[in-house]
């Protein structure tokens, strides 16, 4: 009976929060309540979510039909390892940036703050629903549940028709994907009528047919993701949301893609194929290089944060096909790794960027300003804000002792096995694979750096900033909660693999807990200890021991003989914030070295300007080499369409009379 108690509390916890989004609905402008009341409540319930979730990894599969739905059609749902580990992850994402909220939705945003808060709740509980579905039915009234809830929660401030239009891309993409999935689903049925996912794992496709399926859920759960091309929403939507919506959508949201595709491939469809992990790790590959390479031009900060974020879904992608690929010639050990490195990145992808989309989002009450180019010097003014900011770059970063480095490792790690595999074209293209993620890494390095540095360090670009106000408490308790997770992720990293062991175990049948366990809690080798290994504590006490050293050697020897000057700056008397390095000044290599990848436009100065100005535009070439010429052909089929409405009952009796022959026709054949 023990192993049954847990899905109804995850049950219990989504009705919760949609009480809560409810209370919020009945204190529409009460920005007290909601904030001091009902933000703390759905941050209990995301805690107790979190929890929820580790104890359901280590639990048997529960399942329960619940007296929901349509006749016939009952919502079915179940709880196993896959399903209870993104449930951990909504939980702690949940949490950290409900408590953020608290403090952050002063004023509603522009829409009525008990009516955000509804949307914000309906939307964690559908992606709980999501998660738990266990029949295409749900799942598909919860997955658009959750798109109508999150695409309201783009367009709050509503008012503004870049946001409006922000919102509605997105409502359209995901709807593209939408369809999809309904297709996907339709094959995956085999004809039977039942769309419980029970049926469908015992339902096994031919290769045409299950590869038609794949296609189709890499069609609709990529859009999610925002894998290449599909990822035109996500440099909109982010930007225009709320700081903590664009946190929750890219610390969990995104996610969804990816608990839809591993529940596709590794647990619905019993057949897998080896160019489908090539065509994901391909994708993944271009996906995360063109995502880092627009996040490092980037001159807002939160259109910064966005293309990263389709950086760290492009890795996500790239581990993912390296498991299809090691599952298909049977290395099942291999197959775990390359998991265990997915997984790995989920959890420490969801506590880092929303961080850093937190912490951007108490910048921008303070000032105002989203324009890398009109900020500065705010860790004088706003440090809770400014320290965070670099836990999470330095995480975002892959630089150790924190958790992005371990998800990065393991993935390199997965990488170095490769020449195992018995097929030669894979192992001649695998070492360039490996070096451009290492060039991806390298760049995602080089974006942190301009992210910080030119938010929080030098001077301040503007007089206003020196009056920018730190983050309230609500903010600080969701800092800590997500900052203490990215440092908890990376120091521990030998406990949390034998966490995600079980579900690796339940998706390929192997896990490389066992290996790990073998040289200790201290010691994170994922195979064999002469090939690789890494002790996150003994760096950690390393580095902090340098510090120290370095503190004292100041204090004792060079204290008090210092003569403090003002720099000589090429000559310059004085040095103020107009000598500092800018966001373009930063990109402009990457712009240069990457320009195929840009559609770039140049304003040149004129002679006769009184005060003369150069101004570049960077846009991203996908829209106009895809997305306008099918927008261009949908127009033309549209006014087509149109001129069969004459509004003459005569030509609507016509065609039906011609549609009435053709199928006689057809049916006396």
């Amino acid at each position: 009976m023990a192993s049954f108690t847990i899905l109804p509390f995850v049950l219990a916890v989504i009705a919760g929060w949609l009480v809560v989004g409810g209370l919020g609905l009945m204190s529409l402008h009460r920005t007290r309540v909601v904030a001091h009341a009902l933000f703390p409540a759905g941050a209990l319930f995301g805690l107790l979510l979190c929890a929820l979730g580790i104890a359901g990894i280590f639990s048997a599969s529960q399942e329960a039909i619940l007296p929901l739905g349509l006749p016939g059609l009952p919502f079915h749902v179940r709880l196993d390892a896959l399903s209870a580990y993104f449930l951990a992850m909504l939980g702690m994402v949940g949490a950290g940036v409900s408590a953020f909220s608290a403090g952050y939705f002063r004023k509603g945003e522009g829409t009525p703050p008990g009516l955000l808060c509804f949307e914000y709740h309906v939307c964690l509980a559908s992606l709980a629903l999501v998660l738990v579905a266990n029949d295409a039915y749900l799942f598909m009234v919860a997955w658009e549940t959750m798109t109508l809830a999150a695409t309201f929660l783009v367009m709050s401030n509503h008012r503004i028709p870049e946001i409006r239009r922000a919102g509605y891309l997105y409502f359209l993409i995901s709807h593209v994907g939408a369809l999809a999935l309904l297709l996907c689903f339709g094959l995956l049925q085999a004809g039977t009528g039942d769309y419980t996912f029970a049926s469908m794992r015992q339902q096994h496709l031919g290769v045409f047919w299950a590869s038609i399926a794949f296609v189709l859920a890499l069609l609709g759960f990529g859009a999610k993701a925002g894998i290449f091309p599909l990822h035109v929403w996500l440099p909109e939507a982010h930007p225009a949301a709320p700081s903590p919506v664009s946190a929750l959508m890219s610390g969990f949201v995104l996610k969804t893609g990816l608990y839809g595709m591993l529940r596709m491939v590794f647990d619905l469809l019993h057949v897998q194929i080896a160019w489908w992990g090539v065509v994901m790790l391909a994708l993944g590959l271009f996906t995360a290089l063109f995502g880092v390479v627009f996040s490092a031009i980037q001159t807002d900060m939160k259109r910064l944060l966005a293309y990263s974020s389709v950086d760290n879904i492009g890795l996500m992608f790239v581990s993912m096909g390296l498991a299809v690929v090691f599952r298909v010639f049977d290395m099942p050990a291999l197959a775990a790794l390359s998991l265990t490195a997915l997984l790995y990145q989920i959890a420490s992808h969801a506590a880092f960027k929303s961080l850093l989309f937190i912490s951007t989002g108490s910048v921008l009450h303070a000032t105002g300003e989203r324009n890398l180019g009109r900020l500065g010097g705010l860790i004088r003014f706003m440090p809770w804000a400014a320290w965070v900011a670099l836990l999470g770059a330095l995480s975002s970063a892959g630089l150790p002792p924190l958790s992005g480095f371990v998800s990065e490792w393991l993935l390199l790690q997965s990488f170095l096995f490769t020449p195992d595999l018995p097929n030669a074209f894979l192992n001649m293209i695998v070492p360039l694979v490996a070096a451009l993620i290492a060039l991806v890494a390298a760049l995602a390095g080089y974006t942190m750096v301009k992210f910080f540095g030119i938010i929080f360090l030098g001077q301040p670009r503007e007089p206003k900033l020196s009056h920018a106000r730190d983050a309230s408490p609500w903010e600080r308790v969701g800092f800590v909660w997500l900052a203490a997770t990215c440092v908890l992720l990376g120091l521990l990293p030998v406990q949390f693999v034998a966490v995600l062991d079980r579900v690796t175990q339940a998706l390929v049948g192997a896990g490389i807990g066992p290996a790990v366990a073998r040289n200790g809690w201290l010691l994170l080798a994922p195979t064999n200890i002469g090939r690789a290994s890494y002790m996150p504590l003994v760096f950690l006490l390393f580095f902090v021991g340098c510090c120290a050293l370095a503190w004292v050697l100041v204090r004792r020897f060079y204290h008090g003989r210092l003569r403090r000057a003002i720099p000589w700056a090429c000559g310059h008397p004085f040095v103020n914030a107009r000598m500092q390095d800018t966001a373009e000044g930063f990109g402009q290599p990457i712009r240069e070295i990457f320009a195929p990848l840009f559609r770039i436009e140049r304003q040149l100065p004129s002679p006769s300007d009184a005060r003369p100005a150069y101004r570049v535009e960077v846009t991203d070439r996908t829209w106009a080499m895809l997305y306008e010429p099918i927008a261009r052909i949908v127009r033309r089929i549209a006014a087509l369409a149109g001129l069969l409405q004459a509004g003459r009952i005569a030509v609507y009796l016509m065609y039906s009379f011609l549609v009435l022959i053709v199928l006689l026709i057809l049916v006396t054949r």
